[in-house]
């Protein structure tokens, strides 16, 4: 648990890196990268890759292990240099005959055994069953791909107020795979937190901002007037839709770390290397059976073309760098709080993260402000703040009369 002094720094540099996470990612998909000189604007290619995104948030999870090896290194280090480390105790000077004799007659040693080591994890975790975390991780595959193709369709802010879905799929698998208990109250929520997204979705449909380029693959369904909205749709769907394996990714970590002991830290360090893995053979399969025909050429699955224009463009390559050490700083930042906060701190942080992203957004010219997007917002945070007991049920007959269990009592935390 972190230092109660360290806290505020932790929650700050929290909320800095989950904003940067969403800014970065969108930043890097309104960049040109073919046709950049053409006067017709129609004709230019901007940076459309959701899969290579996705591997490079896993490599951002990996850099974690970095972290917890220098970690590891500090505290070793400062274990040989405590004299407690070789044995050595301090001697009092009023020790008495009866101390001696105790000691005499004792037949335990007089130097305090060494602490072992952790032996890592154990449970459902230990030796080859690590490799479970491998279905969290394509969990997070899944979820991360559709929402970084969403997020080409529609402005971060809306991104970022569409994810707040999580908490109702959440909810339900909770109830299904964990068998956890709903009140009428969390019921209602849940609810409320369907007709937030929906007005924000709706938002978008009505005024689709026109700086939110469309995807050559939605460009080839829709030519026509309606072609904005359509596009928006989609990426609203995309991005609440992918709440879905996200859920299902938390309800897998919750199952796994209930039943083994091992340091939230290095679940997200697992994960990173076997997502890493599994997106990059997945690029390199869908690249030889997509990538290279004609009618992939060029696209999300061209990884020779993606790999181009990721190291070709400065822009490009450096928010790529930063959004793995913003993926990493985010990760463990989060795990360093995530148990030493309560809930209303926790669900504060994810407000002002998503409002930050919305007034940057609106700053950088990126989106345009909608009143109904506004409706939406308030309607998401004040049903999820509800659902999470921040706030009390507005009437007598929705309150328990007994005490709320956590859902997910082991807290995972979303890795981007």
């Amino acid at each position: 648990m972190a230092s109660k002094a360290l806290i505020p720094f932790l929650v700050g540099m929290m909320l800095l890196t989950g904003v940067c996470n969403t800014l970065l990612t969108k930043y890097q998909d309104n960049q040109c990268v073919r046709n950049c000189d053409d006067p017709d604007p129609e004709k230019r290619k901007y940076f459309e890759q959701p899969v290579l995104q996705t591997a490079q948030m896993f490599f951002g999870e990996a850099g974690i292990w970095l972290v917890v090896g220098l970690r590891t290194a500090y505290q070793r280090f400062a274990k040989r240099r405590s004299p407690t480390a070789n044995g050595y105790q301090p001697v009092t000077n009023d020790d008495t005959d009866a101390d001696d004799a105790a000691s005499i007659n004792s037949e335990q040693p007089l130097t305090h055994s060494r602490t072992k080591p952790s032996a890592g994890p154990d449970g459902l975790l230990k030796g080859f069953g690590i490799l479970l975390l491998a279905l969290p991780a394509l969990c997070d595959i899944f979820g991360t791909t559709l929402v970084n193709a969403g997020l080409l369709m529609v402005a971060a802010s809306i991104y970022q107020m569409t994810r707040g879905a999580l908490v109702l799929f959440v909810g339900l698998f909770s109830v299904i795979f964990l068998h956890r208990k709903l009140y009428l109250f969390q019921w209602l929520s849940l609810l409320g937190v369907m007709m937030g997204v929906a007005l924000v979705g709706l938002a978008t449909v009505i005024w689709p901002d026109s700086r939110a380029k469309a995807t050559e693959i939605v460009g080839q369904v829709v030519e026509n007037a309606s072609a904005d909205a359509l596009r928006a749709a989609l990426g609203v769907v995309l991005i609440a839709g992918a709440q879905i394996f996200t859920a299902t990714q938390f309800v897998l970590e919750e199952f796994l770390l209930e039943r083994s002991n091992i340091e939230a830290v290095e679940v997200v360090g697992w994960e990173g290397l076997f997502g890493l893995a599994v997106t990059l053979i997945g690029m390199l399969a869908m690249h030889v059976a997509v990538g290279r025909t004609d009618a992939g050429r060029y696209g999300a699955f061209d990884m020779v073309e993606g790999f181009r224009q990721m190291t070709e463009y400065r822009v490009i390559w450096v928010s790529s760098l930063l959004i793995m050490f913003s993926i990493s700083g985010f990760n463990y930042f989060g795990l360093s709080v995530t148990r030493s906060v309560s809930a209303t701190s926790r669900s504060t942080i994810d407000t002002c993260r998503t409002l930050f992203i919305w007034v940057v957004s609106l700053g950088l010219g990126w989106e345009t402000f909608k009143w109904l997007q506004v409706g939406g917002f308030a309607l998401l945070v004040y049903f999820t703040f509800l659902f999470n007991g921040v706030v009390q049920p507005p009437f007598k007959f929705l309150q328990p009369n007994e005490e709320v269990e956590e859902l997910l009592p082991e807290e995972p935390i979303e890795h981007s």
